[in-house]
């Protein structure tokens, strides 16, 4: 029998907040987490403002020196996120039966980077004895499965910017089917090494327009590329029957997702949204119902030319003529675009959307585009009931992901 899926606790790290309330708070009121880049000099680079996390110090010094900054990223979201849950492995779950998926878009580039210099500089006899194990990217849930104890299925997912959503949907269908009773599910991200940034430039898929309020614009007419973000996102996702006999809160439902992937190129999405509209309809199937019913949808909604057109039309192709009632938003524009772990933060914010009924903004929208006519929730937020939210994730090399959640309604 499948079971049902519940999301019992959050974390998260990013540039509008560095845990989910101040998150979310950021989020609400249409908080720029964008400003001028300060991990390295940007004197040659094109871009020169980036969606950084602000005042962020891990709480193990001597830890710190060990893991990269998307692992650090990390591990402070899942503490987070398993105290918000109330789960302790050993005690209220068996570690065999607590796994963790989680995983990074990029790993650890900017410990690589140095070493790199560092191998060229002083000789390749002089390159940390730990670069592998902190730059790889599955060691971020191998950290993660440490500090919580988490002895069960401990997987890291790498799906470029589909990677946090792909985690999350991974671990629903994980628990549905039996294979563990909760999950810690989500994605880290720390991309601002001189070398990254310039390959992300040099494809022309940053803003280089470096305006504070103008260079992250999903959906304006004038946007021309995303702005770089990090952080991390990190949700327990855990069996229902299991949280309810343990007395846990239970913040939202997942009950559908979708995966599917546009074999079209390795950078830009179908131009007709075939793959997208699919995972869009794969994940309302799987919820089981009506594409009416969706109440809000975090958009990918990069800010790049293609993306945001032909994530448009994947929703006019999903919804149909419903696609122009229901709201819509880039939080993008807030939290710049953080790759592997925008997908998780994203979901954290529909289930807080969820919770409070409130539907955030897609800020910095100027010039509206005639093709894009759909309701992006322009600069303000609105207070709306919800039931429904679905959350967008495309990522690089085609790959689509989609998830469906439900408020809790006590049953």
């Amino acid at each position: 029998m499948e079971r049902r899926v519940v999301i019992t606790g959050m974390g998260a790290v990013t540039p509008v907040g560095n845990n989910t309330e101040s998150f979310w708070e950021g989020i609400r009121s249409g908080k720029n987490g964008i400003g001028p880049i300060t991990q390295f000099d940007t004197t040659e680079q094109k871009c020169k403002v980036g969606a950084e996390v602000k005042d962020y110090e891990f709480h193990d010094k001597r830890e710190a020196k060990r893991l990269d900054r998307f692992s650090q990223f990390g591990v402070t979201a899942a503490l987070e996120a398993m105290k918000d849950s109330g789960l302790i492995s050993g005690e209220n779950i068996k570690a065999e039966r607590l796994g963790v998926f989680v995983g990074s878009g990029i790993g650890g580039i900017i410990t690589l980077e140095k070493e790199v210099v560092r191998a060229t500089e002083k000789g390749v006899g002089r390159v940390s004895p730990l670069l592998v194990p902190v730059v790889i990217g599955n060691i971020l849930s191998g950290n993660i499965a440490i500090a919580l104890q988490a002895k069960g299925s401990c997987i890291g997912h790498v799906t470029a910017c589909a990677t946090g959503t792909h985690a999350i949907g991974e671990a629903y269908r994980a628990i549905k089917h039996g294979y563990a009773d909760a999950i810690v599910a989500g994605a880290g991200e720390a991309p601002f090494a001189p070398v990254c940034f310039s390959g992300f430039a040099n494809m022309t898929a940053l803003s280089t327009r470096n305006e504070i309020d103008r260079s992250s614009t999903p959906f304006d007419k004038e946007r021309d590329g995303f702005v770089m973000g990090e952080g991390a996102g990190i949700v327990i996702v855990e069996e229902l029957q299991h949280a309810l006999d343990r007395g846990a809160k239970i913040l939202a439902e997942v009950v559908g997702y979708g995966t599917t992937c546009d074999a079209y190129h390795i950078t830009s999405p179908d131009p007709e949204g075939t793959g997208a509209a699919a995972s869009m309809a794969n994940a309302i199937a799987e919820a089981g119902i009506d594409p009416a019913a969706i109440s809000y949808i975090n958009a990918h909604g990069t800010g790049t030319p293609y993306n945001d057109l032909f994530e448009t039309r994947a929703i006019k192709k999903t919804f149909g003529d419903a696609a122009y009632k229901i709201p819509i938003s880039s939080t993008k524009s807030m939290t710049g675009h953080l790759l592997g772990a925008a997908g998780v933060v994203e979901a954290i914010i529909c289930t807080k959307a969820l919770n409070d009924s409130f539907i955030p903004p897609t800020i910095n929208y100027r010039v509206p585009d005639e093709e894009l006519d759909l309701d992006y929730v322009p600069n303000v937020g609105r207070s709306q009931e919800l039931e429904y939210c679905l959350s967008n994730s495309l990522g690089f090399g085609g790959h689509n992901g989609t998830l469906v959640l439900k408020k809790w309604a006590g049953k």
